[in-house]
């Protein structure tokens, strides 16, 4: 496969891209074609690494107003009625709206997914039908699954049992609620346990932390001390991190520097994050976000998730990364040009960084052909216009092919 004439991540000058074997064999400004050699014409089309989605929840996914609707719009609620909803749960319910979900993200250019899973579950219905869904997408789609204790650990009756067998049964990532288990001690204890768990059986860490509005939530300090002091560092990730948004300068301040010589990872859910947060405000109202500009500024690792896809937390979702990206932006005041035209990064390099996926990641001579290719000649463009994605190709075949829309539009004609 060869593709001509394409801007890569947003780069003025047009390069073609040589694929054989399923691998990136060359770039450069102009390469002929091999006889009989699928061509590609991306002339003023973006090509950009896949999108990244490193925060979603498939277990829950496609059950918004099941067994009700979240009138209250809190965080808390949403963990209510999950509570209900998931005594119904099978492997089949799950697989089929997983996988559903799955379908549409991988038509809007992802190829990889970072899925939470909730293991406060006696029988961990949720993780054993996920492990089978990612078996069976394992050729198109790269599915991490997060073992997430979304009652608690040390709140929920052997807790700490179910997340050793979440571990063990084949979760890749270790989870953690801090914030919402019974008391601030439990939330400590339940991180060291966790960090010991990842560290143990050498798995990668990604906690919600701190999605409150609360600035006496502080577990983020806690997270990150054993990162740094373990050497885990970038196998670790803060989720949602909302608490940061309420947090007094001067006590930022002195977090930041932690933060940076952990080298831990941060994902913010602008969507969600702005939708939970600021619910028990009158006014003035929060954001809902953690500091993703601040944290950006100091060269610490920030990624943007979708979060939930029609569930009891977020009663919207596409499975589109434009979506978290247009969102961020916005409630960050990253809305500079040049934070426009970058801002592809949180879902994509940002993203595939704290999923610890780069080596296998980027369009590099070498590595694996996976890429996008967008309707538009730069990032900036394609997101004010919601560009299409032409084409996702995984592994050096053509996973998604879409036909550009036609409007036909005699306004002032």
């Amino acid at each position: 496969m060869l593709i001509k004439n394409v801007h890569i991540e947003n780069a003025e000058k047009t390069s073609d891209v040589k694929i054989e074997d399923g691998k990136f064999v060359k770039i450069s400004p102009s390469i002929e074609p091999s006889d009989g050699e699928q061509v590609i014409d991306a002339t003023d089309k973006l090509m950009l690494p896949p999108f990244v989605d490193p925060h979603v929840h498939l277990d829950a996914t496609q059950t918004a107003g099941d067994p009700e609707w979240n009138q209250s719009g809190t965080l808390f609620d949403g963990i209510r009625i999950w509570s209900e909803r998931k005594k119904k749960l099978t492997i089949d319910d799950v697989k089929t709206r997983a996988k559903k979900a799955l379908k549409i993200q991988v038509a809007n250019g992802i190829q990889f997914v970072r899925s939470h899973v909730d293991v406060t579950d006696p029988d961990l219905t949720a993780l054993k039908a996920l492990i089978e869904v990612r078996d069976e997408v394992a050729d198109q789609v790269e599915l991490q699954l997060v073992a997430f204790p979304q009652e608690g650990i040390l709140s929920y009756p052997n807790g700490k049992e179910l997340m050793i067998a979440a571990a063990d049964m084949g979760a890749d990532v270790i989870g953690g609620i801090p914030h919402f288990e019974f008391t601030r001690d439990y939330g400590v204890e339940s991180l060291k346990f966790l960090m010991k768990v990842a560290e143990s059986k050498g798995k990668l860490v990604d906690v919600h932390c701190d999605e409150i509005d609360d600035p006496e939530s502080r577990n983020l300090e806690v997270l990150a001390t054993p990162a740094l002091e373990s050497g885990m560092g970038d196998k670790v990730t803060a989720s949602h991190t909302t608490a940061m948004g309420s947090y007094n300068d001067a006590y930022t301040y002195k977090l930041f520097r932690l933060l940076k010589m952990s080298h831990i990872n941060f994902i913010a859910n602008p969507l969600v994050n702005t939708n939970l947060g600021g619910r028990f405000d009158t006014y003035p109202k929060r954001r809902g976000m953690t500091r993703v500009k601040e944290l950006s500024a100091d060269g610490i690792n920030v990624a943007f998730g979708e979060d939930d896809i029609k569930d009891p937390w977020y009663p919207m979702g596409n499975g589109n990364m434009l979506d978290p990206v247009e969102m961020g932006i916005h409630v960050g005041h990253l809305m500079g040009y040049d934070d426009i035209m970058n801002s592809y990064q949180f879902v994509t390099t940002n993203a595939a960084k704290a999923m610890h996926v780069t080596g296998h990641y980027g369009i590099k001579v070498g590595k694996p052909a996976n890429c996008i290719i967008m309707n538009n000649n730069n990032f900036y463009n394609a997101l004010n216009e919601r560009s299409e994605i032409l084409y996702s190709i995984h592994d050096g075949k053509i996973l998604v092919q879409t036909e550009p829309k036609h409007v036909t539009n005699n306004f002032n004609d």
